[in-house]
């Protein structure tokens, strides 16, 4: 399945770290974990050519924005449970996160989000598979 908002920052964050970006905190080093438009000659790339964040994953900032399973809302969150929240239950626009090639490191954070209608398709959108636990 695809992982809720909640599950796929603390992926990003190294498994709730307060980084910037994935594996960093430092726009400095950002060229060494992420695909942004300052380095990815306008085009995606492999996934795993950059260093992974401190929980062994690749590409959680930068080179594709992924879905996440969460219905937008944008007050949501600061509304509902800090530890895991699942997200609205019903909408029409879903979640997506992480920035992607075609754009600055201020979209590549970990707290950025991006939200569009489920069966629209881009260029600069893929996904990330989450594994519930015991499966």
């Amino acid at each position: 399945r695809l992982p809720t908002e909640a599950e796929w920052e603390y992926a990003a964050r190294s498994g709730g770290k307060s980084e910037k970006w994935a594996g960093t905190s430092s726009e400095s080093s950002l060229r060494d974990y992420a695909w942004y438009v300052a380095n990815s000659g306008n085009k995606t790339h492999p996934v795993g050519q950059k260093q992974p964040n401190g929980l062994g994953l690749h590409d959680m900032s930068g080179n594709v924005w992924e879905w996440c399973q969460d219905w937008y809302d944008r007050n949501y969150y600061g509304s509902s449970d800090r530890d895991n929240p699942g997200g609205p239950s019903s909408g029409s626009l879903r979640v997506f996160r992480g920035g992607s090639w075609f754009h600055d490191a201020a979209y590549a954070r970990a707290a950025a989000r991006g939200w569009n209608f489920p069966d629209d398709r881009y260029f600069i959108l893929g996904f990330r598979l989450a594994l519930p636990p015991g499966q």
